[in-house]
């Protein structure tokens, strides 16, 4: 169901989804824990590869599964389906479009704002210079991701809003395949999307998520059953994550060369777009998912999520 949901059609399928998450979860075996990653979910990434999540559960008897999703809808379906145990990471939109759609998940971690990780491009000799000009323009955005809110968040500054431009709704590679070849004005990406674009054309950023337009933060999530059973693999799986995105920021060469191999872009495209990331792993706290309600808000009003959310309705597991 959340395929569909990636390809668009979030309203529409409300109702359906309703109906699907109250399904019964399947059984989970107690000795394994099932982890739901998406290619770009660089801290997993570097875990999957070096093999140190499994040292550190062993002691626990604890064995680990890894499962790849081609986007972050899929995988949180499948964690409040029960056929998998714990997700990361997913963008800060996709858990909003989850708890619309009846999804009892819970919060376990979160990389704090990466505010330059996303941006609205336009073309070096492009004649736009602010977000106002692009007023009547075609812009590039993937519908409901962070990078649809960062565009919402912009236009609302500059006094603008969605209907005043044209947008373009694609993927993140049909995205810039469209932006270089001048078939669309502006291009709303995230990294390494991003700075790839940057380093080949010597595209310009128009704005980024700074002063206060988008934090983009990424979650990394659970069913809200499996935080209440297995507090003590979480906390494992927790520090190992600091751990992770401490080594990345203090390595940021050895960290893009091995990142670069697992995504088939170049280490120093990697490592610039990883400068952009803060990959500071923490506690996520009611007061610090204001952002999340910031965008919820937003989407309900464009009619992008069906009814409203109350992100702080989701459980929160705290570390111990």
């Amino acid at each position: 169901m959340f395929k569909r949901l990636a390809a668009f059609q979030l309203a529409a399928m409300a109702s359906i989804l309703s109906i699907h998450f109250a399904c019964a979860q399947a059984p989970v075996a107690n000795d394994t824990i099932r982890i739901g990653y998406q290619k770009s979910s660089t801290l997993t990434a570097v875990l999957k590869t070096n093999g140190e999540l499994e040292k550190a559960l062993a002691p626990l008897g604890v064995r680990v599964s890894w499962h790849e999703f081609s986007s972050g809808l899929p995988l949180l379906e499948a964690i409040n389906t029960g056929n998998v145990d714990f997700g990361a990471d997913v963008a800060d939109t996709v858990p909003l479009f989850a708890q619309a759609a009846g999804a009892k998940l819970a919060y376990i971690a979160e990389e704090s704002a990466s505010p330059s990780a996303q941006a609205i491009l336009v073309s070096a000799e492009s004649p736009i210079k602010t977000v106002a000009d692009l007023k009547g323009k075609k812009v590039a955005v993937t519908k409901g991701a962070g990078s649809h809110f960062l565009l919402l968040a912009a236009l609302g500054k500059a006094g603008l809003s969605f209907k005043d431009i044209s947008p373009a709704y694609l993927p993140p590679a049909d995205g810039r395949i469209a932006f270089v070849g001048g078939n669309v004005d502006a291009w709303v990406a995230w990294d390494p999307f991003l700075t790839s674009a940057q380093r080949a054309s010597n595209a310009r950023v128009l704005t980024d998520g700074g002063n206060g337009l988008a934090s983009y933060k990424r979650y990394y999530l659970s069913s809200a059953a499996y935080a209440d059973r297995r507090g003590d693999v979480l906390n494992v799986i927790y520090r190992k994550l600091d751990d992770t995105g401490k080594w990345v920021k203090a390595h940021p060469k050895d960290a893009a060369t091995l990142l670069a191999g697992l995504w088939g872009i170049d280490a120093a495209t990697v490592e610039e777009a990883n400068s952009h990331r803060s990959y500071q792993v923490g506690a996520v706290t009611t007061q610090g998912l204001s952002e999340q309600q910031r965008i919820a808000n937003a989407f309900f009003a464009e009619g992008l999520i069906p009814v409203k959310v109350d992100a702080a309705d989701a459980k929160i597991w705290a570390p111990k």
